[in-house]
């Protein structure tokens, strides 16, 4: 039996189109995989705070010299990345926000890119810690950017991701969407059958 968690970022609770791949992936994994025990992370019910000092703290200051504010923050970050390492499939659902990932996204990716938990550095670089596991990354995007220079979303996930070792990475892509015509509904059926050919 894998383990699934899916990472919620879209601002959107109706009419998103990332939470549309989210579900049709899910329904895809289940029926190849029942056994698989999938669980979601709503960064827009569940807000996780930005990167500050609180946290810095926790991580940087010894336990019995933490103030209370330092060991909540600490506590959430390790509740983030304990759920990723018990993982052995990630999958994010990202929407294209001004060229880039939603900012609760990043905000996540900062409490579990950790130095001794998620990497290491070592005599010859930094080394990520959670090798073997795989990803994949649903994307929904008003206009078409893959492989194109305003595309910042697939470069540095794939770097964020590759920095903590997770190099085994699928991007679903959903691009289009507010071309209009018939733009959105093929960009739909496109993602979606490839959803369906990965999961």
């Amino acid at each position: 039996m894998a383990r699934v968690l899916v990472i919620e970022s879209s601002a959107r609770k109706q009419g998103s189109i990332s939470r549309q791949l989210t579900e049709q992936f899910i329904a895809h994994w289940q029926a190849k995989y029942p056994t698989d025990q999938i669980s979601v992370r709503d960064l827009a019910v569940d807000q996780v705070p930005h990167l500050d000092m609180n946290l810095l703290g926790g991580w940087m200051t010894p336990a019995e010299q933490q103030s209370e504010a330092e060991q909540a923050a600490l506590a959430l970050s390790n509740t983030l990345t304990d759920e990723v390492l018990a993982a052995d499939v990630l999958v994010l659902a990202a929407p294209m926000y001004n060229f880039a990932i939603p900012s609760t996204l990043k905000s996540w990716l900062d409490h579990v890119l950790r130095a001794g938990v998620t990497f290491k550095y070592t005599d010859t670089g930094p080394v990520g810690l959670l090798s073997g596991k795989r990803a994949f990354v649903l994307t929904a995007r008003g206009g078409i950017y893959a492989g194109s220079s305003m595309d910042h979303q697939e470069p540095y996930l794939r770097q964020a991701l590759g920095f903590i070792g997770i190099h085994d990475v699928s991007f679903i892509n959903a691009e289009g969407l507010n071309l209009g015509g018939d733009f959105q509904d093929k960009a739909l059926a496109q993602a979606k059958e490839k959803l369906a050919e990965v999961a």
